[in-house]
């Protein structure tokens, strides 16, 4: 393998695993990836017990662990593990118990979003890899109020901006995700900070709500 195969290769696997940006050229600091790909480590917060399947009642207690009600908990499990579920599956037939496996997480990727995950594969794992390009031009298209934040309005406007032609079902999931997002992680002033949001993509963002959560 040349030295430019290498190299490549590096960059390759770093965007895999770590969710960067130009202030955070080597992601979260001090966090660990396990060998998870960023989307695979956005959503193993929710495998509450490390066995690599998330079944529904461990995303209520996820969601109950990062500051949600009990009634939004219940329905953004039952939301989450029916829209997801199947398509993660290691085979043809769907899970009564509407487990997610995380290894298959990039089978669920839909369509109008950031695309801040991008659709290239890494060549190290079978997931997709971090798009820090995609991930400024959220803010720098869409944070009119404050370059490194989002009010609610450019949230609104960020989603109609990515919505692909009668692509309802991406519509629905990509407003219920920042939707949900902006809920739980706005700072007091209503605005969803940068460094927020690229937590989020790499799951640190959650540890840290439950870390909160906990001493509050």
């Amino acid at each position: 393998m040349s030295p430019g195969s290498t190299v490549g290769l590096g960059l390759d696997l770093a965007r895999a695993l770590e969710a960067v940006d130009p202030s955070h050229p080597q992601g979260t600091k001090g966090r660990d990836p396990g060998g998870l790909s960023v989307l695979q480590q956005h959503v193993a917060f929710f495998d509450r017990n490390g066995d690599g399947i998330i079944y529904p009642w461990e995303t209520f207690q996820g969601l109950r662990a990062i500051g949600f009600g009990c009634f939004l908990a219940f329905m953004g499990s039952f939301l989450v593990n029916i829209g997801l579920s199947y398509a993660t599956q290691p085979w043809w037939l769907p899970s009564p118990l509407l487990s997610i496996h995380v290894k298959n997480i990039h089978k669920c990727k839909h369509g109008s979003d950031t695309e801040v995950y991008d659709t290239e594969r890494s060549c190290c794992l079978a997931s997709y890899r971090f798009d820090p390009s995609k991930f400024d031009v959220i803010f720098s298209k869409y944070g009119l109020t404050h370059p490194n934040a989002l009010t609610i309005w450019e949230v609104m406007s960020m989603l109609k901006g990515n919505r692909n032609m009668y692509d309802f079902l991406g519509w629905f999931i990509a407003a219920s995700e920042w939707l949900l997002l902006y809920i739980v992680a706005k700072d007091k002033d209503g605005m969803l900070q940068r460094e927020t949001v690229r937590s989020a993509y790499d799951g640190s963002l959650f540890e840290l709500l439950q870390e909160n959560k906990k001493s509050s």
